[in-house]
C-alpha cells in the first residue's frame, strides 16, 4: 500500500506504507524552509507572513515575493533559514518572570534608610511646632 501524506513532496516519493522516509530522501530532494517577514510600509516593523521552500536565499526571496508580496502592499522582505532561527526552550520560562514589586524604586531598600527616616521625623516635628 502506498504512503499517503498531506505533504505533496512525500506523496511524490512513492514510498510504501511503513517505509522510513529518511532512508529514501536524497540530499537535494527537499529544499530547506525559509521564514518570510514582510514590511508593509517604510518604518513599520517586519511581520512574519509565512514559510517558503527554496534551494537558497536568493530563490527564497523570489518565491517569497511571488507568494506574499504579489497582492498586497509590501516595501521590503526578509527571508531567514528556519534552521538558523534560535529560540528559547519552554523549560527556560523563568527568564521571563518579573518581580511584581518594584521595591528598588522605594528609598527603604537603600542603605540610607536611617537618614531618610530621621529627616522625615525632623520634618514632621517642625510641622507640629
Amino acid at each position: 500500500m502506498k504512503l499517503v501524506s498531506l505533504d505533496p513532496r512525500v506523496c511524490r516519493m512513492d514510498m510504501a506504507e511503513g517505509a522510513a522516509p529518511d532512508a529514501l530522501i536524497q540530499e537535494n530532494d527537499h529544499w530547506p524552509t525559509y521564514e518570510v517577514f514582510a514590511q508593509k510600509k517604510r518604518g513599520d516593523q517586519h511581520q512574519h507572513v509565512g514559510i517558503v521552500h527554496a534551494p537558497n536565499g536568493e530563490m527564497a526571496l523570489v518565491l517569497a515575493k511571488e507568494q506574499f508580496a504579489r497582492r498586497g502592499m509590501c516595501v521590503n522582505l526578509w527571508v531567514v533559514r528556519t534552521a538558523d532561527v534560535v529560540a528559547t526552550s519552554y523549560e527556560d520560562a523563568d527568564i521571563f518572570d518579573s518581580t511584581p514589586q518594584k521595591t528598588h524604586r522605594e528609598p527603604v531598600d537603600y542603605k540610607v534608610k536611617d537618614k531618610i527616616n530621621r529627616y522625615n521625623q525632623s520634618k514632621k516635628e517642625k510641622n507640629e511646632q
